[in-house]
């Protein structure tokens, strides 16, 4: 009998979580007149000095109280702006500057829509744990205006017990920090960076590069260790650019900076890539699903370039006829390597199940669950994708695998299962 225990946390989309973002009107001039930008920025120049103070003053009354070091936020915008429109800000008092940089941001609800599909690693920081408890880190693809994806980060404690709590949530989120001009988005690979002031449960990494101009999606965390030793946190995600979708790395070794580099080959055409934690008999490997119906194996001699892989797994039981896919990076038990999946039934029905792969050669399929661990039922039904449970990672904590899971693209839910028990169902 499966030993799974759901904890009763949840947690659900919020509006009132809000960072600051660049507020884009076009730049570029049509013709003679001078465009929207210049225009805008003319006028702010041309205001009294009291009228400019009177104006950010009643900016800052509706938003300073919202944000975490307003002003500066403001100041680096006008900083953009500035190298845009190629002004010498050198006789630009700082009251216009703030007010200049003011009318190119916007408040963003990064997840008012919905917050879903987390993945769970251990914590880079495990100081003053007691035994039987784990410190962790979950990243989970909030959804905000315009249906764009971004990835929230939540830390949190685990035990033994099954007990969890979550670091609170500061009161003020911030967006990370990237390096060159938002109004031309580059493309990748890019670097960003965490404010130095911000926790990581405030921090917010959103779309940067054209690829992701529409999302970044279900990111699969993983805590990677290297032939050296060397440990490392990466994460495959999907950058959606609202035509084409392709498979990224999040790569970091201190959560302060983040490299965001986009993947090569044919197999990164596809979503759902989740990396072994690794190497395997001297390679990389991935498991994927490249054709949006099977899981595939796809090996790699470097972590950047995956081309076509062999088959794994075909949808076998009534759950997952219409097609499988992984909820994550396998997991590597002393048995072989756990790999969570997910399998869609009949009325597009979600449910998660699991696979045993060979701990040496992972081509090779030892168990698989007959039935579902995790399928939408009751309340669970409900939310913005009816009837839906999906993952992007669990984790193992002594005797249990930690799985926490997305209900109905629309909150988080979690749970405990014991690892004897999952292998006994197989």
């Amino acid at each position: 009998m499966l030993d799974l225990v759901n904890h009763p946390l949840r947690l659900h989309a919020d509006p009132s979580r809000v960072v600051v973002r660049p507020f884009h009107i076009a730049w570029q001039s049509n013709g003679a007149a001078p465009s929207r930008t210049e225009r805008l920025v003319g006028e702010v120049l041309a205001m009294s000095a009291q009228d400019t103070r009177h104006q950010l003053e009643v900016v800052l009354k509706d938003f300073e109280a919202r944000h975490w070091q307003t002003r500066r936020v403001f100041m680096t915008r006008y900083d953009e702006i500035e190298a845009l429109l190629g002004l010498d800000g050198t006789e630009i008092g700082d009251e216009k500057r703030q007010l200049i940089g003011a009318y190119f941001c916007h408040e963003y609800s990064y997840a008012a829509a919905a917050l879903m599909n987390p993945s769970a690693v251990p914590h880079f920081d495990q100081t003053g744990m007691q035994p039987g408890s784990l410190r962790i880190l979950m990243s989970m693809r909030a959804v905000g205006e315009g249906h764009i994806s971004s990835v929230a980060f939540r830390e949190g404690i685990i035990t033994s017990q099954n007990e969890m709590r979550l670091a609170p949530e500061p009161p003020f989120a911030t967006a990370v920090d990237a390096i060159g001009n938002e109004e031309e988005m580059p493309e990748g690979p890019v670097t960003v960076y965490r404010h130095r002031d911000s926790t990581l449960s405030g921090t917010v990494i959103f779309p940067i590069t054209r690829a992701q101009s529409k999302g970044l999606e279900d990111m699969r965390l993983v805590h990677f260790t290297h032939d050296s030793g060397e440990e490392e946190w990466i994460g495959t995600y999907t950058a959606y650019n609202g035509s084409e979708i392709q498979s990224e790395l999040l790569r970091t070794r201190d959560f302060r900076a983040f490299d965001l580099v986009p993947m090569t080959g044919s197999a990164a055409r596809n979503k759902g890539m989740g990396l072994f934690p690794r190497k395997v008999n001297g390679q990389y490997m991935m498991i994927g699903r490249q054709d949006g119906e099977n899981l595939f194996l796809i090996k790699s001699d470097t972590l950047t370039h995956w081309d076509e892989g062999e088959m794994l797994l075909k949808p076998q039981y009534p759950w997952e006829l219409v097609q499988i896919g992984n909820c994550g990076p396998p997991i590597e038990l002393d048995e072989g390597w756990l790999l969570l999946t997910h399998g869609v039934g009949a009325m597009r029905k979600y449910a998660i199940g699991a696979v045993l792969l060979d701990k040496d050669d992972p081509s090779k399929v030892i168990g698989r669950t007959r039935e579902p661990i995790l399928a939408a039922a009751n309340e669970d039904r409900e939310g913005y994708v009816p009837n839906v449970v999906y993952s992007c990672g669990a984790l193992r904590h002594g005797d249990k695998i930690f799985i926490p899971y997305g209900v109905a693209d629309s909150s988080v839910a979690f749970a405990f299962v014991t690892i004897d028990s999952l292998l006994a169902v197989m």
